[in-house]
């Protein structure tokens, strides 16, 4: 069983899949096309990706594709813990420029849906943390955009300080949220 859970902004959804366990660890379904739809949902997955952080106060986005390329992701933690955002940057929508930020762990075994539209991004909590997602659009590099993590106008509470965190170079110079013109 899965159950489908609104976030804050309602087209963000809060995966929480039924853990089946005993002595010997436990048994989850991740993901279910019935399940999905009946819960709102219908994407097609069409790629997965896995993304390994050694250290805690990685920070990774805030990450879109613009369309046609725009995708929906359905994060988890296989390891560790994260902080996982997403914001509304879908320009006609009473929440854009709002976010949802999660705690995500493999402990938990929650996932969350991140729709077109929203800009993504996570910052790891614990060493070793490995983050799975599902995509339903490959990969585009002409396509890949972002907005600045610490952007001040997004008012993300981070659990990482701007000194602690640990950025790519392409993350560090990625522009605030009303410098761009949002595609969607």
């Amino acid at each position: 069983m899965i159950e489908v859970r609104p976030a804050e902004i309602p087209d963000v959804k809060l995966i929480v899949p039924k853990r089946h366990g005993d002595q010997r660890g436990f048994f989850v379904e991740t993901w279910n096309r019935k399940a999905f739809r009946d819960g709102g949902i219908d994407a097609d997955f069409c790629q997965d990706n896995m993304a390994f952080s050694a250290a805690e106060n990685i920070l990774r986005g805030l990450h879109f594709q613009t369309p046609p390329h725009a995708q929906t992701k359905l994060v988890s933690v296989l390891s560790g813990r994260i902080f996982d955002v997403a914001v509304d940057i879908r320009k006609s929508s009473p929440t854009f420029g709002r976010h949802v930020g999660v705690e995500l762990s493999a402990e938990a075994g929650q996932a969350l849906l991140v729709p077109k539209g929203f800009a993504h991004g996570y910052a790891t909590l614990v060493p070793d943390t490995m983050v799975f997602y599902k995509v339903d659009a490959h990969y585009a590099p002409a396509n890949d955009a972002g907005i600045l993590w610490s952007d001040p106008g997004l008012a993300i509470k981070w659990p990482v300080s701007a000194a602690a965190a640990i950025l790519s170079a392409k993350d560090a110079k990625l522009p605030l949220l009303a410098s761009i013109t949002s595609p969607f």
